[in-house]
């Protein structure tokens, strides 16, 4: 059953997608509808769970399911993935491989970049220490208060010398 994300409770389990790209108007329509109904119907074992998404900076999309009652299962989680291998097909991008990077530099400008080369783009400089990267520490909604943490606080920060 859908709620919107505001109404979900802090220790709902979430998940971070990052598009390789913005969405257009129509794209974010598109996702809208479809995890709208997604969301209607998901369930565990036949029962309903309580559950929402939220796009963020026309790049982030976050889905959140309430488990207080009712844990999610193995294949609810396989059904929300394959919503949005479908929803990857349908916008030609990719919001499930996780070896991706989204960084916000101080300006606000988003980027997300592949997880391979980094150290190439902290030697040219395209990755500074106050460019703000997701936590992926992120399990639950009250975790989003600290979703973008400064590289030198992150396990980016490896890749500067000291």
């Amino acid at each position: 059953m859908y709620l919107p994300f505001e109404q979900m409770p802090e220790q709902s389990r979430v998940w971070v997608y990052q598009a390789d790209q913005k969405f257009s108007d129509s794209d974010e329509h598109l996702i809208r509808e479809r995890l709208s109904r997604f969301c209607e119907g998901w369930n565990t074992h036949g029962n309903l769970m309580p559950t929402s998404f939220e796009l963020i900076e026309n790049q982030i999309l976050i889905l959140a399911v309430d488990e207080s009652s009712l844990g999610a299962s193995g294949c609810s989680i396989d059904s929300s993935v394959r919503t949005l291998r479908e929803l990857e097909t349908s916008l030609q991008t990719n919001l499930t491989d996780q070896g991706k990077i989204s960084l916000k530099q101080p300006s606000g400008e988003l980027k997300v970049i592949p997880g391979l080369g980094v150290k190439a783009r902290v030697s040219s400089g395209e990755i500074a220490l106050d460019t703000a990267v997701i936590n992926p520490a992120i399990r639950v909604k009250a975790d989003l208060k600290n979703m973008w943490q400064p590289v030198r606080n992150s396990w980016l920060n490896r890749y500067f010398p000291n």
